[in-house]
């Protein structure tokens, strides 16, 4: 199966890992998202899309779940039906509260152009979705239990993206991977696990060359 997307997005770095963690190989393949080629196979325009003998697969979410339904083991998510939806709450936390909280910090990281206001109001956001997290996290290490499943997928890129983009620019953010037990119990662990630690490390070498992007803003 092909994967259109670049690697510096945390939407493409769930599928990979969930692909990883269900021992499914994936070929990466560059997309420009706004080539009519691109559109004429997934007229969303949006990064990643999987592509299942010539069809399209789009949006990072259903993918997992493709991925889940077409490689039943080993599974993506915990065996019981409540650690399932704590997985998926976790992910769902990240989609509709984190990303949306981080994305505020992207036209912040210039000094001279930054807005304290905006900035104010996105570490609150921020400060609500650690709780959020913890709230709906199972037992760890990981997310919920001791194997990594879709919502360390989704939160693990989503949070190495947060210290590159707001904790190393902004002093007053504080990570939580260093004051909250539970998330740096979580961190250290997907931090150490053979799947997670080398994509999260190629993740955040894309993620930093993207950078420079929003440092012009």
């Amino acid at each position: 199966m092909k994967l259109y997307g670049a690697l510096a997005s945390p939407f493409v770095a769930r599928a990979i890992l969930f692909a990883k963690i269900k021992g499914v190989d994936l070929e990466l393949a560059a997309a420009s998202p706004s080539s009519a080629e691109y559109r004429a196979f997934n007229p969303i325009g949006k990064i990643p899309a999987l592509e299942v003998d010539g069809k399209c697969i789009a949006e990072s979410e259903v993918i997992c779940e493709y991925i889940e339904d077409s490689h039943p083991t080993p599974s993506g998510f915990p065996a019981d039906a409540f650690g399932r939806a704590q997985s998926r709450m976790v992910s769902r936390v990240v989609d509709l509260y984190m990303s949306p909280a981080v994305s505020k910090f992207a036209r912040q990281v210039n000094p001279e152009k930054r807005d304290a206001a905006v900035v104010t109001a996105a570490l609150a956001d921020l400060e609500k979705v650690w709780t959020y997290l913890e709230s709906f996290m199972g037992e760890g290490p990981f997310a919920v239990g001791d194997v990594p499943t879709l919502g360390d997928c989704t939160l693990a890129p989503y949070m190495k993206m947060t210290q590159i983009l707001v904790f190393s620019n902004f002093a007053e953010a504080a990570d939580p991977t260093k004051t909250n037990p539970r998330l740096k119990t979580w961190w250290d662990a997907v931090n150490a696990d053979p799947n997670f630690g080398p994509t999260l490390e190629e993740y955040g070498t894309a993620f930093e060359q993207m950078m420079r992007f929003f440092q012009k803003m």
